[in-house]
């Protein structure tokens, strides 16, 4: 059976640049489930579609072409051809990204897809409903967590182009994200009962690489 490690947590948490430098370390695919929610909501806004309507965003949810790379070194994500690796990580795109993925036709679609990548070969997947939902049977669970501060810090520090972004703003706007992804009906981020819960806030990125890299090799 090929390897899958399912890596979930709230944002901010490290799950991205660790998920690439397991996937590195253990000759793994990469996929960054997130990216896809992101690129499906940057696809609403840029049709007008109102984020907030379930109901309008469900009507379209089939309609965008959504595409993620696997290579951790190069991952990529495109809508109908078009490179969005840079856009879907504006704040605008952040803060409606809970609205949209809480609808179940956006989540229906985009498990589809997510599991047809994962299908096909070894492969580190990120998200909020890995373990729980999307690969609940993947051998190798990880929720990885972190401070508020710690997770906002990092977050603002993603964001500096943008001097809005602060640290208060970001730990403020990051809360709201987590009580709505927490709290939603479809698929809510939640850690699974068999997964290993890491607290990244103390640590290194190479101590959390080394970590999981180790749960894996145990599952060997």
């Amino acid at each position: 059976m090929p390897l899958v490690i399912a890596m979930d947590g709230p944002s901010g948490s490290g799950k991205s640049s660790a998920s690439k430098g397991v996937a590195r370390a253990l000759g793994l695919r990469y996929l960054d489930t997130g990216a896809m929610y992101r690129a499906m909501t940057w696809w609403m806004l840029q049709n007008g579609v109102p984020v907030e309507d379930g109901g309008a965003v469900a009507a379209r949810a089939l309609e965008p072409v959504i595409e993620s790379g696997t290579d951790p070194d190069a991952p990529t994500i495109t809508v109908d051809g078009t490179d969005v690796s840079g856009p879907i990580r504006t704040r605008e795109v952040t803060n409606a990204v809970s609205a949209v993925s809480s609808v179940p036709a956006v989540r229906t679609r985009l498990v589809e897809l997510q599991r047809e990548i994962i299908g096909t070969g070894g492969i580190v997947v990120e998200g909020r409903d890995i373990g729980t939902v999307v690969a609940p049977d993947a051998p190798v669970k990880v929720y990885l967590t972190a401070s508020e501060e710690a997770r906002a810090a990092r977050r603002a520090k993603d964001l500096a182009a943008d001097p809005a972004a602060t640290v208060t703003v970001t730990q403020a706007e990051q809360a709201r994200r987590d009580r709505l992804d927490s709290t939603r009906k479809a698929s809510p981020l939640t850690m699974a009962g068999d997964a290993h819960e890491i607290d990244s806030t103390e640590l290194s990125l190479s101590e959390v690489v080394e970590t999981i890299v180790r749960l894996a090799k145990e599952q060997e």
